[in-house]
């Protein structure tokens, strides 16, 4: 099975940014449990606020497509519905 792997970042509107930081916690605890998680990591960058980077893998694409589904029906997905995605994601 080959490994997805998700790298980039989202960049926050102002307004949703205290929603985005108070909700992120659970996020990331939420998704490192899904089975088929191997690494999932969201940092806020150092000198823009509003933007996060974000680094992800999965065992395959069952796993990925799973998060992903997950994801859009989940809190999570309800708060951060505004932020620009910029990804990149690879296989193998």
């Amino acid at each position: 099975m080959d490994k997805v792997t998700l790298r980039g970042h989202i960049t926050v509107p102002g307004e949703d940014l205290a929603a985005i930081i108070e909700s992120l916690p659970m996020h990331i605890n939420l998704t490192r449990k899904e089975k088929g998680c191997l690494v999932f990591s969201v940092e806020q960058d150092q000198t823009n606020e509003n933007i996060f980077h974000v680094y992800e893998e999965f065992d395959g694409q069952g796993s990925f497509d799973f998060h992903q589904n997950r994801v859009r029906s989940s809190e999570w997905g309800r708060i951060s519905k505004n932020v620009e995605r910029h990804y990149e994601i690879t296989k193998g």
